[in-house]
């Protein structure tokens, strides 16, 4: 590998495992089918050892994902490629919950944490579910599956701000008021867990649950809802959409 000069004339500072990270992203996106950890680190020169710990904190960080023992890129690096603008992402992810509110005949939610609140990004619904409304949405995630879902994300300190800029007031006799039920969820491997679920705590007469989404440093979740009348869906649609649920909307959360 060259070298290059800082304008000043002096060698730049070169970080060699962020090189050698790169090298690694570099050699996955070679394999469509993905790579054995043997291969990549054959393939950059690197130590076995030194190839496994990077290709973990990669994982880690969704810039790689490991399948049936290969390594292929993740959906962190979808989400470096430039979109022509916010429209774009909003777009793609409109067409997105549109699909798959056709296919679970439900209605479907986007939510995602930022600048220290719960934001319902877009949402699409159903014949015979329609959109819950959404006024109350921030003040009130401890309230839906969404909600609950980011709250049981979110760092201790991150969950008790929000408590205090935005109380668990009841908006039905339904709604949990304590904090210490709120559910708890890890970020490492947050796919794994059963989806969280609520019944008629947001709104009288309907039901919801949500799966979480975790991005890089960013959380949020996919939820449905669905009128109490069609409660006896709600689990089979939440285990339907724990698992259809891909990499596509990580993959977008990074555009929006």
């Amino acid at each position: 590998m060259t070298n290059a000069v800082a304008a000043d004339g002096t060698a730049p500072t070169l970080i060699a495992s962020a090189q050698r990270a790169l090298r690694l992203l570099e050699a996955v996106a070679r394999y469509p089918k993905g790579a054995t950890a043997k291969q990549l680190a054959r393939d950059t020169d690197l130590a076995l050892g030194t190839a496994y710990h990077l290709l973990r904190t990669l994982v880690h960080d969704h810039y790689l994902e490991r399948r049936s023992g290969v390594y292929l890129t993740g959906p962190a690096v979808a989400g470096l490629i430039r979109y022509d603008g916010p429209a774009t992402g909003r777009a793609r992810l409109r067409a997105l919950l549109g699909m798959l509110a056709d296919e679970l005949s439900a209605a479907v939610y986007f939510t995602w944490y930022r600048h220290g609140e719960v934001e319902l990004v877009e949402a699409a619904e159903a014949p015979g579910a329609p959109l819950v409304d959404r006024a109350c949405f921030r003040t009130g995630a401890h309230a839906t599956a969404a909600g609950k879902t980011v709250l049981a994300l979110m760092t201790a300190d991150e969950r008790r701000d929000h408590l205090a800029r935005h109380p668990m007031v009841a908006f039905t006799p339904y709604t949990l008021r304590d904090p210490a039920c709120l559910p708890l969820l890890p970020r490492q491997g947050p796919r794994r867990v059963v989806p969280i679920t609520q019944f008629q705590e947001y709104a009288i007469d309907v039901a919801g649950a949500a799966v979480p989404i975790v991005a890089g440093n960013g959380i949020g979740a996919i939820s449905v809802s669905l009128p109490m009348a069609q409660a006896h869906r709600l689990a089979g649609i939440a285990a339907r959409l724990h698992t259809r649920l891909g990499d596509d909307f990580a993959a977008v959360a990074f555009g929006i």
